[in-house]
């Protein structure tokens, strides 16, 4: 055997002692003893500064690779994200693990903003959350040159891919952060991408050299199910009687959402929905009610699950037609994570179909209805040609669509439209609370209150209410307060306002509209350009999509997890013996190979011999009599067994 040479050596032992550190932190903040799937190899890549692509399937633990590395070395790991719910969930994970971490999101104010980004430079925070239109902010950018980055982590980066089924614009302009940060590696992480995909990424984000590390798509516990039903409701109803489990039933809308939840509630079962449109605490508190087994089943739009990593989901229950392979492969996902048995079921039928090919052409209004939405946009807001907004915009959308006497669907549709041509970004209805921050000093503060009496008692009561009002923004309520002080709601909101022009507090009153950022500034139509040729290239793509997913549900020849596994590039992959397909498949064989048993008796019994019906069924009892009757019959169709008068005979086959 050949000896390793001092430098070989040397190699070797630097990734022990690697290995071993990166196992400690493991087992200090996780609890794990040893990685799963590829998450070492990852977490070497990083650890060696070499840009990064992981293509891991859902509950894989993408987080632990960025996360391991970054805690091992100096320095903040930025993490550019694209869900708020995703980032609130990682930092608050964090946190609980005595680790600072901060989220920027879009419903901080510039002041919350700055603080935040002061504390990252100075105040030892190791994971910085922010958005990819974030990282376009000229403050965010000037910060992050202040800052030792020792890695960036681009999550669900298939978003950035004009091929990918979750294509976002701003993802396109990530690379830029090399030109702050030339030589911090980036990490980026996806669990669905196929191959113009994975190319897409690596060569979107600038990588040095193309490093792809990547996980099988295989789920070998998991069962997928397609079950083609008009009664979806009793179908559910049966499917959370016999697999008795924690639940996720995915829906298309916040209003089926709520009703479907209202339905297993009149059936005596534990539920609850959740969709983007909630306010914050009553996402939090319904995802750890249903974590901690408080709430059995959740029914949600696609936006829940991203993040979490519950093991004992048994069950997922798609109640419609996900427009993706992509989509439904990663909801899908979120079944079966400890590892042992358990099932994916689309209930989906024609209608089903019908419906998403109807939501398809509403996604691609004409040219003529974009142009006209955007110039009644800048009438609404009262937006001159070449002003561009420096703060988002508060849009009442109901109100807009019945001004102008256009569905809301459509006006939706092309607003997400124009942010992906990136004239503007929307942020979707989301309840933003009340926020408040004292602006002056401790002294400063006593002395006004001493020249002020009309506003003592106001200031110690939200003294009094809210701690680290000195330091950060914090969370308030303004009912409460004049509850608390007597008074009703409105003389609390002009209280406030008034010491915010006597610049003693800074106060953010809450939102819960949709709010519209200009990227751009506003143009004049006929100086706005769409390309149209661009626009159908997208439209046919979705729709090659669509028709993807249409084919997987109608497909009779194939077993499900091969199809899947197919789509994403795994032309290898054996049938799973799990999904419908398969045991439909097991149970015609065990027929054929039982019919078989069977015929070969008869011919035994038969042979030579006429015997009535009476006699076969005596000569063979342990056979079932109404099942040797009907082979008989059919092979006495099929002429194989003769029949003279009463009696059968055997005639050869």
């Amino acid at each position: 055997m050949k000896s390793l040479s001092l430098v070989e050596t040397f190699l070797v032992y630097i990734l022990y002692f690697w290995l071993m550190e990166a196992i400690d932190v493991l087992i200090k903040y996780w609890g794990h003893t040893q990685f799963r799937l590829k998450q070492e190899e990852i977490i070497k890549q990083v650890i060696e500064k070499k840009d990064t692509l992981a293509l891991m399937p859902t509950g894989g633990g993408k987080s632990i690779c960025y996360q391991i590395p970054a805690l091992m070395s100096e320095g903040i790991c930025l993490v550019i994200s694209p869900l708020i719910a995703l980032m609130d969930d990682q930092v608050r994970f964090l946190k609980s693990k005595g680790i600072k971490s901060v989220a920027i999101t879009s419903g901080m104010h510039y002041n919350e903003i700055d603080i935040a980004l002061t504390n990252c430079i100075y105040g030892g925070v190791k994971f910085l959350y922010l958005s990819p239109e974030r990282l376009q902010n000229e403050l965010v950018q000037t910060r992050i040159k202040e800052m030792n980055i020792n890695l960036i982590t681009v999550d669900e980066a298939h978003c950035i891919s004009e091929w990918g089924h979750n294509f976002r614009p701003t993802y396109r302009h990530i690379s830029k952060i090399k030109e702050i940060i030339p030589d911090t590696p980036i990490l980026a992480l996806t669990a669905t991408a196929t191959t113009s995909v994975i190319d897409d990424i690596q060569n979107n984000l600038d990588f040095k050299e193309h490093n792809l590390i990547q996980s099988s798509f295989i789920r070998e516990n998991l069962s997928y199910v397609v079950d083609n039903v008009e009664d979806k409701k009793s179908r559910l109803l049966k499917l959370v009687d016999k697999i008795r489990s924690s639940v996720i039933v995915y829906v298309g809308s916040r209003k089926a959402a709520k009703e479907i939840t209202n339905f297993l509630l009149n059936n005596n079962y534990s539920a609850n929905y959740y969709h983007g449109g909630l306010a914050a605490k009553a996402r939090i508190e319904r995802q750890e009610n249903w974590t901690q087994n408080q709430t059995r089943i959740m029914v949600a739009t696609n936006a829940f699950g991203m993040g979490i990593d519950k093991p004992d989901v048994k069950l997922v229950v798609h109640l419609e037609l996900p427009s993706t392979i992509e989509a439904y492969f990663q909801e899908a996902g979120r079944a079966g994570r400890d590892g042992k048995q358990a099932y994916a079921f689309l209930l989906a039928n024609k209608g089903d179909v019908k419906k998403q090919q109807d939501l398809l052409r509403l996604r691609y209004p004409s040219i003529t209805e974009i142009k006209s939405i955007y110039q009644n946009l800048a009438n609404y807001f009262q937006l001159a040609e070449n002003v561009l907004p420096e703060e988002a915009i508060s849009f009442d959308m109901v109100n807009f669509t019945e001004r102008y006497k256009i569905s809301i669907l459509k006006v939706y549709n092309i607003l997400k439209y124009l942010e992906k041509e990136e004239h503007i970004k929307l942020s979707e209805a989301m309840h933003s609370p009340s926020k408040l921050m004292i602006k002056v000093n401790n002294i400063e503060l006593y002395k006004f209150q001493i020249a002020n009496k009309y506003y003592d008692n106001f200031l110690k009561l939200l003294l009094r209410s809210y701690s680290n009002l000195f330091y950060n923004y914090v969370i308030i309520n303004e009912q409460e307060i004049a509850k608390r002080f007597n008074v009703n709601n409105k003389e609390v909101v002009r209280l406030l306002n008034k010491l915010v022009q006597l610049e003693i507090v800074k106060y953010i009153p809450k939102n819960n509209r949709t709010q519209i950022t200009y990227l751009k500034a506003r143009k004049d139509i006929e100086k706005l350009y769409f390309g149209e040729k661009k626009w159908l290239e997208r439209k046919g793509y979705e729709q090659a999509k669509l028709d993807k997913i249409t084919n997987y549900i109608n497909d009779k020849e194939n077993c499900r997890s091969k199809f899947i596994l197919h789509y994403f590039g795994e032309k290898g992959s054996k049938q799973c013996g799990r999904c419908d397909f398969c045991i439909h498949k097991k149970r015609e064989k065990t027929k054929e190979d039982e019919y078989q048993r069977i015929t070969n008796q008869l011919a035994a019994v038969l042979e030579n011999k006429e015997l009535t019906i009476e006699e076969i069924c005596t000569s063979l009892p342990l056979i079932n009599e109404q099942q040797l009757i009907n082979i008989i019959q059919f092979l006495f169709d099929n002429d194989k067994v003769g029949k003279y008068g009463n009696k059968y005979q055997w005639k050869g086959i």
